[in-house]
């Protein structure tokens, strides 16, 4: 684990249920007494279980541990190894509630974004607390159009591959279509010839974490 992360137990609940996660303040988080924006970053399946470690192969905190200044606070719980993160929503968003009370975080400017089972999560995590997030960048994500509803106030950007076979794009273009039906704030970018993995070329376009942070939720 990289000096820039750190790994960390949150604990559920007092019947064992416990959330790890990683958290990386950026270096000048140290240095100021400014309010920070705060990414939620959910994973995929392959990195479900109880080590952290295990968090760094991909999006923001792979960023983090090879040294990126990444100019938010990354928060991101590890999923345990036998469940999804549909099944750990109340869990998550009390930990983003604890990392909240404890850090400097601007309450206006907190972020979802995932991949695969943790694109289904971001788009998840958004509908059942849509008044908590300024903005959410689901990848390669199933969830259920009949949720729009509650996600037309939270500004998405979704992003999926059109040769995906393990998520179908299909998936994905479903709740986009539902959202723009009911005039929802979205944005859809299909990536020609990518397969699962459209989440590397996401991370890594600047665009990305630009839009996402020129985002903000009225307080």
């Amino acid at each position: 684990m990289s000096a820039a992360l750190e790994s960390r137990v949150f604990e559920v609940d007092d019947t064992g249920n416990k959330l790890p996660y990683v958290l990386h303040l950026p270096s000048a988080y140290l240095a100021d007494g400014d309010e920070w924006p705060l990414v939620l970053f959910l994973h995929g399946a392959g990195e479900r279980g109880e080590d952290p470690a295990a968090l760094s192969v991909h999006g923001p905190v792979k960023q983090a541990a090879a040294g990126a200044e990444l100019p938010f606070v990354v928060l991101a719980p590890q999923c345990p190894g036998y469940s999804t993160w549909a099944c750990e929503l109340s869990g998550v968003m009390a930990l983003v509630d604890e990392v909240v009370g404890t850090h400097r975080v601007d309450a206006s400017r907190i972020y979802v974004t995932g991949l695969s089972m943790g694109g289904a999560g971001a788009w998840a995590i958004a509908a059942r607390y849509p008044e908590r997030f300024a903005a959410a960048v689901p990848i390669c994500g199933s969830w259920l159009p009949e949720a729009a509803g509650r996600i037309t106030d939270v500004p998405v950007w979704a992003f999926h591959g059109e040769d995906d076979s393990v998520v179908p794009i299909r998936h994905t273009e479903k709740v986009v279509e539902a959202l723009e039906a009911l005039g929802g704030n979205v944005r859809f970018t299909r990536y020609p010839g990518i397969g699962h993995d459209s989440w590397t070329e996401t991370y890594d376009n600047p665009e990305v974490y630009e839009w996402l942070l020129s985002q903000r939720r009225e307080k």
